[in-house]
């Protein structure tokens, strides 16, 4: 039997052991947080809580590092001090490096780095995933696994872990603001917000079901979309104007700024 712990069950740790209930075979899972009342409700997917890390360390072939960056160094260690070199340890903590967590545990840890995102919670979550040394491919499968239990992965190399935040992690805030934009369009003219959010949200969903559907590239969606002379053409014109890629690259390029910065922290 394979034993599965999760130190951190907020938002994202919570939304996993909730993913994963029944869809691991024969896997025992254990969970930790320092706040008692998110352990509390998890007895219904399967989760048994432990009485610290050094317990869950202790027991468990693979360890999801689930909490804060700033709150990872008191936990690794205690991971150090339980001494169990041969656990998986699966961070899902933004812009810290296997070297990282390495240099705080044990010098071969075997890590798999993640960068989920939000709509992990939904069980539609887009994570980025990353197989360290001395993780086997069996292990790596496994981890792969336990983060698609709520959306899709996707294997990344380990050196591109910090590029890829803006691309998936942080991404969802920018299209919120994207699409609150178009929200605050529609009051401007006259026009109900609730139906103006309903209709810009399915036509998110139904842009990237497009996207996905591998029938034609983006820009050949976009010339789908652009009649010639026509209302989109001037939107987009405005759009290209206002230097919108360009933005957009320099927002990712910022993420990736400050997740080299936590991770050298």
């Amino acid at each position: 039997m394979r034993k599965l712990g999760f130190i951190g069950v907020g938002n994202m740790g919570g939304a996993i052991i909730r993913g994963i209930n029944g869809k691991l075979g024969n896997t025992a899972v254990f969970a930790y947080d320092a706040d008692p009342k998110k352990i509390s409700g998890l007895g219904v997917f399967g989760a048994t809580a432990a009485t610290g890390v050094s317990d869950l360390s202790e027991k468990c072939d693979y360890i999801v590092l689930a909490v804060k960056p700033q709150q990872l160094d008191g936990v690794l260690a205690e991971i150090k001090t339980a001494n169990n070199r041969e656990a998986v340890l699966i961070s899902i903590c933004a812009g810290i490096s296997a070297e990282y967590i390495r240099e705080r545990t044990f010098e071969k840890a075997k890590v798999v780095l993640v960068m989920p995102n939000t709509p992990m919670m939904l069980g539609e979550g887009a994570s980025a995933i990353s197989k360290g040394e001395g993780v086997s491919d069996d292990e790596f499968e496994f981890a792969k696994k336990i983060i698609g239990s709520c959306g899709i992965t996707e294997t990344i190399p380990m050196d591109k872990m910090k590029e890829i935040i803006a691309v998936n992690g942080s991404s969802p805030a920018f299209i919120y603001l994207f699409a609150k934009s178009f929200v605050t369009y529609a009051e401007s003219v006259g026009i109900d917000k609730d139906a103006a959010l309903r209709l810009i949200s399915q036509s998110l969903i139904g842009s990237a079901k497009m996207m996905t559907s591998g029938q034609m590239t983006i820009d050949e969606l976009i010339k789908q979309v652009s009649s010639p002379g026509g209302t989109t053409i001037a939107g987009l014109q405005e759009l290209y104007d206002g230097k919108m890629l360009e933005c957009v690259v320099h927002a990712c390029e910022a993420c990736t700024k400050r997740a080299y910065e936590l991770g050298a922290c």
